[in-house]
Formats: structure tokens, sequence, C-alpha cells
């Protein structure tokens, strides 16, 4: 089961693919309108803590981060930039981009949609945690080449996804909330063709609230 952005849990509902179309197109409107719900919601607790610090380990000291759908940055930008890495934070909302820089001022957050980033630099690492997910499949397959056009050698790059292909609707404050997924074996073949060697892969890990977790290394 996916999760709506680590904090809600969502059921798959039977809608037909127009609907599912719909509810795609209006995410960044949803976390506009309900960034300060979501961010009380998400607390400042890492629950994911494991995972992000595997990932943080991997990452050149001192080399700066690409975060991708930062959201507010808590609880996991804070974490990074503790650690010594400059974070530069992504999002679609500038709802979400106004907390992340009232949250974390010495580092950079910027409003774009992650489907059209064009940064021209490379990073040190790549985070892209219970945002890519929000993703239709199509947009999901355009994201390899801009994740390697975005890492530096070496990089590791971490993301969630759901355990299987499909599309499932969950909620945030009420109103439905798009996630997808494509095959791991599709995600593999992505991977593989832009670059980069999976490192870990666990699908809906019990230590990280059901997660499926995705954790690469760019060649």
């Amino acid at each position: 089961m996916l999760q709506a952005s680590g904090v809600l849990r969502h059921r798959k509902q039977e809608i037909d693919s127009k609907t599912m179309i719909d509810v795609a197109a209006r995410i960044i409107d949803l976390y506009r309108r309900h960034a300060g719900a979501w961010t009380t919601a998400r607390g400042t607790v890492l629950s994911e803590r494991a995972w992000i610090e595997r990932f943080a380990n991997m990452v050149r000291r001192g080399a700066a981060v690409l975060d991708i759908g930062c959201g507010s940055g808590e609880p996991i930008a804070r974490f990074l930039a503790a650690r010594g890495h400059p974070v530069t934070g992504v999002d679609g909302s500038p709802e979400m981009i106004a907390l992340f820089r009232a949250n974390l001022p010495g580092e950079t957050a910027d409003v774009a949609d992650m489907r059209s980033l064009k940064l021209d630099r490379r990073f040190g690492g790549l985070i892209a945690w219970d945002s890519f997910f929000h993703l239709a499949p199509h947009d999901q397959r355009m994201m390899f080449p801009i994740f390697r056009d975005h890492a530096e050698p070496e990089a590791p790059l971490l993301f969630t996804s759901g355990p299987a292909f499909g599309e499932a609707i969950g909620t945030l404050e009420g109103e439905p909330l798009y996630h997808a997924s494509l095959d791991p074996d599709e995600y593999r073949l992505l991977l593989d063709r832009n670059g980069f060697d999976v490192v870990a892969h666990v699908a809906e890990d019990p230590d990280c609230g059901g997660r499926t977790v995705w954790l690469a290394r760019q060649r």
C-alpha cells in the first residue's frame, strides 16, 4: 500500500480513468491549499531515519543535496542540513516553499514542478521522498533522465514508490489524493538506463511505515 506523503494511509478506490486523470492533475493545487494542514500532520519526527541516514552516509562529505518535492523542509531537509549538506529544495507549491524558507532560512528553496526541472547543476545526492509517487506513470518514467541530469557521479538517489504497478487514491483534508507506481522491474530498467545501480529496495518496509523504498547510486 502506498502512503500519502508519509502521513496518511490511503485506501484504493475503484474510480473511472477520467476521474483518476483529473485527480492526478490537482496534486499541486491540493498541496497549495492544504500546506499548513499537511505540515502539522507530518510533524517533525523523523520516522524514516534509518533510510535517510543510509542515504546521507552515501553522500560525499559536504556535498549539496537536491530535495525534490521538499514540502516544508521538516524533518528531512533539516536533518540533511544538520549533517553538513547544503540543501536545495524544490516544490510545486509556493506555500510549501514559503514554509521551507521560514524553517530553513540558510538553505535554498525554489518553486518548481519536478516534471520540468532543469537547474543546470548537479548534486551529491537526490531525494524524492513521498513526492515522486504522486506523479502519473508516464510522468514517473520521464523523471529518470531528470534524476540523471542532476546527479554527480556516485550520487545516491532515494525515492518511495508503491510495491507494484497501479494507481490509488488517498485523502488529504478529505479531498482525493493521487498516487501511482510502476512495476519494480520497470523501475530497475529505468534506473539502469539512466546510469543508476540499485543499492537497496524494500517493498512495504515494516520498519518504515509500510513504505516501498528505493536507494540507488549514479555510476
